[in-house]
């Protein structure tokens, strides 16, 4: 797959968490090809579905990203802002941001406040109206936006904004385009708000059942002179989850994962980190408690304006979600 062109094209839908619905009709359309059915539920969670015959196995990647939701107009026409997520002031700084139909502006600083104290109370967004009434008739209150970062690759890395969590979205589409022998009855589902405390996932576990869960995200790895949060390296393979502060992996899906990695001589590397959450944290309390796993993908400067993944890592996360798809779990669903 050509993951750089999909992000693109993902990138070119609006999707900050609570407005997911450009993103989930560009997947929709990739996707059909590959399905047995398609559909959304009421929160727009998209459902993917190859009938099978045997235990139910979800796979989930959240559809959308943090952003900027406008809370205030100024008599001067500048924007003040809320946050959709979990943004950092200091990384918004001076970066072009683009709303829903069109309009861009770019991040300013009021006043002269120090990086070292910047919150988001003191950044605006400056979309170059000269008057409140002339904002008003560009943007409105409770608009969102989201980064006009590009996105590119060098030799063997990929850049872009919101690689989390588009970046596993492709790979939910490439796993899907390649799962060819297979009897699990198989949901992938590209869930919504999961930036905003795992609401999509909750519903959507709940309406499938599954015997199996697995997250795909991504997980952040240790940036330059950083302090050692996390064991997933960048060009490491795909990151078998082994806990999160959301959730403790069941062992034996830690241990199908590796083994099917082993098998099919997939790079694999395990994570733990001690920050952050994914939709597994919902899906393992979902009902009686679901057996539940994760595959994630190493990403450098998360939540960032531009974000880094090593196109290994992907591919090797695409390979991991179609083996573990094809894998014959029937036989196993008692004890794997």
């Amino acid at each position: 797959m050509d993951y750089l062109s999909v992000i693109e094209m993902l990138n070119a839908s609006h999707g900050p968490a609570g407005d997911e619905r450009q993103i989930a009709a560009t997947i929709r359309r990739l996707a059909e090809p590959y399905a047995d059915a398609c559909w959304t539920d009421t929160l727009g969670n998209l459902f993917v579905h190859k009938k099978g015959t045997g235990p139910k196995v979800m796979f989930t990647a959240h559809m959308d990203t943090v952003g900027l939701i406008v809370t205030h107009i100024d008599k001067e026409g500048y924007l003040s802002f809320g946050k959709l997520g979990d943004v950092r002031p200091e990384d918004l700084l001076h970066t072009p941001f683009r709303f829903k139909n069109g309009v861009c502006g770019v991040v300013s600083r009021r006043g002269d406040v120090a990086l070292k104290d910047l919150t988001i109370a003191d950044l605006c967004l400056d979309i170059g109206a000269r008057s409140e009434a002339h904002a008003r008739h560009l943007v409105q209150v409770g608009d969102t936006a989201v980064s006009r970062m590009p996105a590119f690759t060098t030799e063997t890395r990929l850049v872009s904004p919101y690689l989390d969590n588009r970046i596993s979205c492709a790979v939910l589409l490439d796993a899907l385009s390649h799962i060819r022998s297979y009897t699990s009855d198989l949901y992938f589902v590209f869930t919504v708000q999961e930036e905003l405390g795992l609401r999509g996932s909750k519903p959507a576990a709940y309406a499938v059942d599954p015997d199996y869960g697995i997250s795909v995200d991504v997980t952040p790895v240790d940036e330059p002179e950083g302090k050692k949060t996390t064991s997933a390296v960048l060009g490491g393979g795909a990151a078998i989850k082994v806990m999160d502060p959301s959730v403790i992996a069941h062992p034996e899906v830690v241990r199908a994962l590796e083994d099917t990695a082993q098998a099919g001589r997939i790079p694999a590397q395990r994570e733990v980190t001690v920050s952050g959450s994914t939709d597994a944290g919902a899906i393992h309390m979902s009902r009686g408690g679901v057996k539940t796993g994760g595959i994630s993908i190493p990403c450098r400067y998360r939540h960032a304006p531009a974000e880094m993944v090593d196109l290994g890592d992907v591919a090797a996360a695409a390979r991991l979600v179609a083996a573990f798809a094809e894998k014959n779990l029937a036989a196993e669903k008692d004890g794997m």
